[in-house]
């Protein structure tokens, strides 16, 4: 399982789960966009994004936001993203995405509001993001 949606009255709030911090990261990104219901169609396209931040708490927050920006700019949704680096405080790769057909909602922002990334026993991350609609 990729990520799952969590009840909450008035936004989105999903747990993101990955092997790695990589896949946490781009599960969470699949998440905020599935759960959002935007639909793609088209041919692949491919943005490249760079991000620093504080710490890895702020990483996805900022790695998410950047997302939601790119998409919002240039109508398109994301599913896939390839690395190029990746460390706690910073982060370079590839977006792969298709045109914007529709959104179910529109997602105003990532949150920072009970925000947890954890280890979990099995080696594996989990994260709980809550997005603004």
């Amino acid at each position: 399982m990729k990520y799952e949606i969590l009840e909450h009255t008035a936004d989105l709030r999903i747990r993101a789960f990955g092997r790695d911090k990589k896949a946490l990261f781009e599960n969470a990104m699949i998440g905020m966009f599935e759960g959002g219901e935007y639909e793609k169609e088209g041919k692949e396209i491919k943005r490249k994004i760079k991000i620093s931040s504080f710490d890895l708490a702020s990483l996805l927050v900022d790695f998410l936001s950047e997302v939601l920006y790119l998409a919002e700019v240039n109508q398109e949704v994301y599913f896939k993203v390839d690395f190029k680096k990746f460390s706690e405080k910073e982060i370079e790769g590839i977006l792969t995405g298709r045109k914007l057909k529709r959104m179910g909602v529109q997602i105003k922002g990532v949150t920072y509001h009970d925000l947890q990334i954890k280890q979990r026993e099995d080696g594996g991350w989990e994260v709980t993001v809550l997005f603004d609609i």
